[in-house]
């Protein structure tokens, strides 16, 4: 197999990334299958990849014809059988638990024809940790995206198992979409971003966690200094409180860091009051229009 070849995807989990690989995936030709076991939840994927489709037009990124035909190639099956046949790569999304991934890939493993490769999306597991499970441990090796709807940076990072020749056709292929490929020798949490901006999430929630300082004042002084649009508590609100948490909590319980808890049990106070971030309306900040994109933000 090489690049070249892949033409058919397979999405396993069509929340918001699922959507935004589909999408993205479905513009620069490939045919695209989401795959969920209820209906109404692929119906709601569908839902977000068509949003995404209207705001890009809007944005004038993508014309309307573009976006139908984008849209004309993806479809949703709720048949794991059919969802399988013919897959060249599988794009998994699903909740970051191992051994539900594990589970997960175990059965498309049946399902899939021998040359499927197999990638996940996991943000904070290793594939090493499932690679087994896979039953094609070569042939698999996590493709991690970034928002999509913001940029077009994706990670490539093999487990020691992995085939050199595998992670070649998915950087490869990653070239062939247009996407910016960021390829590891070897597992690292994080990534490479992430890793980056973990520290710098953690050491804001440490900040306001400890009242040294308030969220806003945080924010200023990032952007502040470096000049950027939008700072730490901004940025969480646009990946959600919920997902920053998730992995947050994880880790501090992994590695039994108490400052780390401390930010995870500061963050799940914001999560009980339904603030989600910018995808519930409400996070650290109000949207739409949160107040750092205002004039005098950070002057304060």
């Amino acid at each position: 197999m090489t690049a070249d070849d892949i033409r058919r995807i397979l999405i396993l989990g069509g929340g918001t990334m699922g959507q935004q690989i589909a999408f993205y995936f479905a513009v620069h030709g490939c045919d695209i299958v989401i795959y969920d076991i209820e209906g109404r939840i692929l119906e709601k994927s569908l839902s977000g990849i068509r949003k995404i489709a209207e705001n890009l037009i809007k944005l004038q990124q993508l014309t309307q014809d573009a976006a139908d035909a984008a849209m004309g190639r993806i479809s949703t099956i709720t048949v794991a059988e059919k969802a399988a046949a013919d897959a060249d790569l599988l794009s998994e999304s699903v909740p970051e638990d191992p051994q539900l991934k594990g589970k997960v890939f175990s059965l498309f493993h049946t399902l899939c024809p021998p040359r499927t490769i197999f990638t996940t999306n996991t943000s904070m597991l290793f594939p090493s940790m499932f690679a087994q499970s896979t039953g094609r441990p070569k042939k698999f090796l996590a493709f991690h995206f970034h928002d999509l709807r913001t940029n077009i940076v994706v990670d490539i990072m093999p487990h020691p198992g992995t085939d050199p020749a595998v992670v070649q056709i998915v950087q490869d292929f990653s070239k062939k979409m247009g996407l910016i490929a960021i390829r590891l020798n070897k597992e690292n949490s994080g990534y490479v971003f992430n890793a980056m901006l973990d520290a710098l999430m953690l050491s804001a929630q440490a900040l306001v966690a400890n009242e040294v300082t308030s969220v806003e004042n945080v924010d200023r002084a990032w952007m502040g200094v470096t000049h950027m649009p939008i700072g730490p508590f901004g940025i969480m609100d646009s990946i959600g409180l919920d997902t920053v948490w998730k992995i947050t909590d994880y880790w501090a319980k992994k590695t039994k860091n108490e400052q780390q808890q401390k930010n995870a049990d500061f963050l799940k106070k914001m999560i009980d009051q339904g603030h989600l971030g910018r995808k519930s309306g409400k996070g650290f900040y109000s949207y739409p229009g949160p107040r750092y994109r205002q004039p005098g933000f950070v002057a304060g």
